[in-house]
Order: structure tokens, then sequence, then C-alpha cells
């Protein structure tokens, strides 16, 4: 029985551009850049921001997620695994080699493949079925993740064919690549939903696992058309919320001539997606921001940027 991968590699055999991998095709989405907009999550991250709430594309593999709340423990899922497992599910034996056998022999669909490969014909076609919606509404196609410019070979034909389109687009993206990529994607992609996690150095690498110097470096050179840039600033309670990590932020953006940032309230709603990969969640005793924290916090930022929203 061929695997998942053996089956995705001769997919790419028979095709002419490269395949990216997704995790998700959210559509109808209004809080991703202007108008009613297709939002496509490309699987793999370079960063591990202990607040994730998509944790299912920080692998840039597929995996299989288990929906708890749907499994009726009948076990047909280790019945059916060939490798003669005693775990359950499955999935989660690190000898699984994504055969799919237990998702097909789930009755209660209790367990998904979270990722799948596509190839830019394929993701297009997808894509094209809500063209409608955004010629009504001035929408267009949001690329987030995981993060998108971990795809970059990917990412960059299928910003060429939804240019082609006249499809408009946008990029939701922490920012962590070689300025080289950012130099070819920039053309192509008509927004930027920047995220910011900290200006801090120290607690950047703690809290998100990579330094922030290329990050910091690439929206200074992106800033240059600032009317392409929104920023997103996660507000993470007691990490990176604090009256004086406010005023660096400001600062900062100020100096670039940012136009927007977007508050994101934390929230807890990805504690879920952890078990479903029986993964540890790494804040679970930590709550939501009070919207008088927030309404703050947007007062103090309106002295260096002009526009600040709390959501997206």
């Amino acid at each position: 029985m061929r695997t998942f991968g053996e089956r995705e590699k001769e997919k790419g055999e028979k095709s002419s551009s490269k395949r990216g991998v997704v995790f998700n095709i959210q559509r109808y989405s209004i809080q991703d850049g202007p108008g009613i907009r297709t939002t496509i999550f490309l699987k793999g991250c370079p960063l591990k921001c202990l607040w994730c709430h998509n944790p299912e594309g920080i692998n840039p593999n597929p995996e299989i997620i288990w929906l708890e709340t749907r499994c009726l423990g009948c076990r047909r899922c280790v019945q059916s695994c060939h490798l003669e497992t005693p775990i359950f599910p499955p999935a989660f034996d690190p000898r699984c080699n994504l055969c799919g056998e237990c998702l097909r022999t789930c009755p209660a669909k209790a367990l998904e493949l979270a990722g799948r490969g596509f190839s830019k014909e394929e993701l297009m076609e997808e894509i094209l079925k809500d063209r409608v919606f955004f010629d009504l509404s001035q929408g267009g196609v949001t690329f987030s993740g995981g993060e998108p410019l971990f795809q970059g070979e990917f990412l960059l034909e299928i910003l060429s064919a939804c240019k082609e389109e006249r499809i408009h687009t946008a990029l939701d993206t922490s920012g962590f690549c070689e300025m080289g990529l950012l130099q070819k994607v920039e053309p192509l992609s008509d927004l930027f939903l920047y995220d910011i996690k900290t200006i801090d150095v120290k607690k950047h690498l703690e809290f998100t696992g990579v330094p922030n110097f290329q990050i910091l470096e690439n929206l200074s050179w992106l800033s240059k058309k600032p009317e392409k840039v929104i920023v997103r600033f996660p507000v993470i309670p007691g990490l990176n919320d604090d009256d004086f990590e406010i005023q660096q932020m400001g600062e900062f953006l100020l100096s670039l001539n940012i136009r927007e940032i977007d508050l994101i309230p934390y929230h807890k709603m990805a504690r879920d997606k952890y078990r479903r990969l029986r993964r540890e969640y790494p804040l679970n005793n930590l709550e939501n921001p009070s919207s008088e924290r927030l309404e703050k916090i947007k007062i103090a930022l309106e002295r260096y940027v002009p526009k600040v929203k709390i959501g997206g």
C-alpha cells in the first residue's frame, strides 16, 4: 500500500509546477484583509510561538489529528493499523507513515488529515470558486499559515497565478525570511498583514524560538510602501503587553511611518487543537486580556500610529 507521502510524490512528478501543502481553506473570511476573502493556510512555520493558535500549521508535513469528541472508542483504527500498534489512536505511534488506513476505517470520522498537497492549478481551481464574492465585495485571497513564506517557491507561483487573474492578494506573515524572498513576493502581494510579537530581542527568542532581527529589518524595507502594510500585534497578557513594551512598539512603528496596527487579543481556543495533536499547551493558566487593558493599549499606540484597531 502506498503511503500518503508516496502518493504526493507521484502527483508532483506528474505536475509541471511545485506542490504546496495546505492544511485549511477558509471561505467567506472578513478578518484577513478587505472584502470577502478566501484564506489559504499553508503548512510549515519556523517559529514556535507559545500562544500559536494553529499548531497544526507548524509541522511542514501532513499530520493526522484526533477529534476526541467524535470518537466512539470502537478501536477499529487500531485493528486496521498495519503497525499492529497498541497505541490509540494509532496515528500517534511515532512509526506512523500516514498510510491513511485509520482515516478510512473510522466510522465517526474522528481522525482527519491536516495537510494536503496542491499543485498551483489545483489550488487556483479552489480559489476561483469564490471569484464572484471577491468581485462583489472587493475582496480576494489571503495566504496565511503556518508561515506562508516557509513555502516560498510555491507561494511565488500561486501569487503570480492570482495576479494573472487580477485577484487581490494579501499575505499574513511573521516576516521571518530572507529579504531576497520578500523582495520577490512584494510585487505580487497587494497587502501584508505583518505580525510583530515584540520589539525586545530576548523576549522574541524566548517566546518564539527565533530572533527578530530579520523580521524588523524586513518590515523596515517593506515600510517604504506603507500603504501595503498593516501591522498585527498579538496581545499576550504578561508576556508582551507591559507599558514599556507598548512604548517601544509605538516608537518603532512611528519611525517607519506605519499607518495601521491591529491588536489581536490572545484567546484560549487553541488548547483543543493541541490536545487533538497530543501536544502539551504551554499557556494553560493564561487568561484572555481584558477589554479595559486592550483599550489602554489602543490609546497608547494612537500616539504613534494613525489607525489602531482591536481585532483583525
